[in-house]
């Protein structure tokens, strides 16, 4: 709802400028380039989101996701060992990290989002430390084919969209490394008496 006011107080400013500044024809010439553009942008995108959920299923048909997961388990099991108690929460947090690592934030989430369920179970409302490292996880993810990105770079007409891996990868480590950082320095720090 919140989103609802800031973009109606965004149009309401635009029109009121143009209004006041004589450029109203300007900025209505403007709001239908953007949405046609937004349109273009969204359909080209649909098609390589496609393409790539679809290399994705047929990894995982394949196995080749279930061994990515596998690979996983003994760093997940260290960073979330009470989680990974459970076979059910372990799956899905594995298969989410696997996700991620292929650039899927869409399929990432749903899995991301059954584990975090399972993970709050008896915390009684608030986050556990390995439920922020989980969050943590799943937010800045390490990703090792940036689908999401490749596809906006593609759509916007770029001839090379995965020039950017070294790049992503370096930036996805870090964050990574941050994120868990921060949440271990946090977590000690609330726990200092």
């Amino acid at each position: 709802m919140e989103m609802a006011w800031v973009w109606t107080g965004m149009v309401t400013l635009s029109l009121l400028f143009g209004l006041l500044s004589g450029n109203l024809d300007a900025v209505a010439s403007a709001a239908l380039d953007g949405a046609r553009s937004a349109i273009e942008l969204s359909l080209s995108m649909a098609g390589i989101l496609c393409l790539w959920s679809g290399v994705m299923e047929i990894m995982n048909a394949c196995g080749i996701s279930a061994g990515l997961a596998k690979m996983f388990r003994p760093l997940l099991r260290f960073l979330l060992p009470d989680a990974c108690r459970d076979a059910e929460t372990l799956a899905a947090v594995s298969a989410n990290v696997s996700a991620n690592l292929l650039g899927l934030g869409n399929a990432a989430t749903p899995l991301g989002i059954r584990a975090a369920r399972r993970m709050a179970r008896g915390c009684g409302g608030v986050a556990s430390d390995e439920l922020c490292r989980l969050v943590v996880l799943n937010t800045a993810s390490i990703q090792l084919i940036p689908a999401t990105i490749a596809s906006v770079r593609a759509a916007a007409g770029c001839k090379t969209p995965f020039d950017i891996l070294p790049a992503v990868w370096l930036a996805s480590v870090l964050s990574v490394a941050a994120g868990l950082l921060a949440a271990g320095l946090l977590s000690r720090w609330r726990r200092r008496p």
